[in-house]
């Protein structure tokens, strides 16, 4: 089994690339954003976590979803991206941080896991799962998205991350999307 891509690995993608992921101009991100987003209907959240917002380009679509958003990424370099792009929303705040680790204390009534999780092993994705659980707000919204496609740079594979989070949550899976290049799964707290 491949070990958790860490802090070192997505400094080196940001050195050679403001955007290695092709978020600002990519379709296939313009897609999902815009899917996840439906997914979340019109419901406003008091209190919201993106983990891994890299630059912050789906941060700043989600922002006026939300009260008070905190944006989390392991890269320095995104974080600093990310300020920037936010900079004129003042109820945004981007941190670097390493999950689960360094998870900020919620409640959160919704928290974002897109394309993060199959960078960690098995053992340690589960112990995000719990951290996500534990600062969820009661009746709050885990929200998770992840690239299907098989990749043998990551310990885990889209799909893996999402049957994983099925069975292993005390949260409803209350919607699931399965296309091609993505798998969306809504948790909720049933409170």
């Amino acid at each position: 089994m491949k070990g958790r891509l860490g802090r070192e690995y997505f400094e080196e993608l940001y050195a050679e690339s403001h955007d290695p992921w092709n978020f600002e101009t990519s379709d296939y991100e313009r897609d999902k954003y815009r899917r996840t987003l439906e997914v979340l209907g019109d419901r406003h959240f008091e209190r919201a976590l993106e983990a891994g917002a890299s630059i912050g380009v789906f941060t700043e679509m989600l922002a006026g979803r939300c009260d008070e958003l905190l944006a989390v990424d392991v890269s320095e370099r995104a974080v600093a991206a990310a300020r920037k792009r936010l900079s004129g929303r003042k109820h945004v705040v981007v941190e670097r941080r390493t999950l689960p680790e360094e998870m900020p204390d919620g409640p959160f009534d919704l928290i974002v896991a897109s394309e993060i999780l199959y960078y960690y092993t098995r053992e340690e994705m589960l112990a995000a799962l719990r951290t996500f659980e534990r600062e969820l707000a009661r009746g709050g919204v885990l929200l998770a998205v992840h690239w299907r496609r098989e990749t043998r740079t990551y310990p885990l594979q889209g799909d893996e991350v999402h049957e994983l989070l099925l069975g292993h949550t005390r949260l409803h899976n209350s919607k699931t999307i399965v296309e091609p290049d993505y798998r969306l799964n809504l948790f909720e707290d049933p409170a």
